[in-house]
């Protein structure tokens, strides 16, 4: 290292000269990023991910914004007086709890985070859009069924779940009309609330939504932002990349469990219809994606086909 390698500003320069490759292998690619986890309710981490969402547009990656929001409808529904029902952990949502649900994601949660890639874009115009699965009828949902063996008889009841959807079809032209446009930068920020052929409205899991749109979007990259670092093995140790066959082998033998199971079928449904890699990283870290996709080393665990 010469002296001038100590000057403030040069070990920048070099990260920014380092990044170039990885900066070329997404030029101009669409990365899906489900953000959720405790990260959305810390507002340093929160303006943190926003600038790296603008960060991200500005280097020529078309990113598409998926956000969550658990903890914050149950906070609204214990403000609002009504009770949730939960069956084996599954909250049921009747119409009282749908209409908070779409209040709180489409409402607050959607418009804080468009706020503040808004605020950390405005020197360079770079736009955030809020979106629920129900603008341009982008979001076909089925109502979800769950079923529970009964210890005694050994049947396989139905659980009604109420308002919980999946989604059927994805119609993801609005999306590609906001990134693909070439004169202005926007990112789409999208709450998981789809419409059913019948009218009502379902709320869907997140990740599952992220999951299908970035395989309607044939995207590069699907990154699930969540609290933990990524896919331990049986000793607790990271697993820094693995195949689809690997992921499910974790599931069947179970390694994975408790909220990591779902968090690996959405990446294994993402890759099979036809994204390129997912990656379970922790959205907590101060520019995780950046890490990700911009240096050699990475960040979370990498699934691929």
């Amino acid at each position: 290292m010469t002296a001038v390698d100590d000057e403030p500003g040069w070990a920048t320069a070099k990260t920014l000269a380092e990044a170039l490759p990885y900066i070329q292998i997404y030029d101009r690619s669409t990365v899906v990023i489900k953000y959720g986890g405790h990260a959305m309710g810390d507002e340093a981490v929160a303006k943190l991910f926003a600038a790296d969402a603008v960060l991200l547009k500005l280097l020529g990656v078309h990113p598409v914004i998926v956000h969550g929001g658990g903890p914050q409808i149950s906070a609204m529904l214990e403000r609002s007086g009504v009770k949730s029902q939960f069956i084996d952990g599954l909250r049921v949502t009747d119409q009282a709890t749908m209409e908070i649900a779409e209040m709180v994601l489409s409402g607050a949660i959607n418009k804080e985070i468009v706020h503040w890639i808004n605020r950390a874009g405005r020197e360079a115009d770079v736009r955030g859009v809020g979106l629920s699965g129900k603008d341009a009828r982008m979001i076909t949902v089925t109502k979800a069924r769950r079923t529970k063996r009964d210890p005694d008889s050994n049947i396989e009841k139905v659980i009604d779940l109420g308002f919980v959807g999946e989604p059927k079809r994805i119609d993801p032209q609005l999306i590609k009309a906001l990134i693909f446009n070439t004169e202005e930068d926007y990112i789409p920020v999208v709450a998981p609330i789809g419409v059913a052929e019948t009218g009502e409205t379902f709320n869907i899991n997140a990740d599952t939504v992220a999951g299908a749109l970035a395989g309607a979007l044939n995207a590069k990259r699907m990154l699930l932002l969540t609290d933990v670092a990524g896919v331990l093995d049986k000793d607790g140790k990271l697993i820094r990349s693995m195949t689809v066959k690997e992921a499910f082998d974790m599931i069947r033998t179970g390694v994975a469990s408790g909220g990591m199971i779902p968090k690996l079928e959405t990446a294994i449904e993402a890759v099979d219809s036809g994204v390129e890699a997912v990656v379970i990283l922790d959205g907590r870290r101060p520019h995780a994606m950046l890490t990700e996709l911009f240096t050699e080393h990475g960040a979370g665990t990498l699934i691929k086909p």
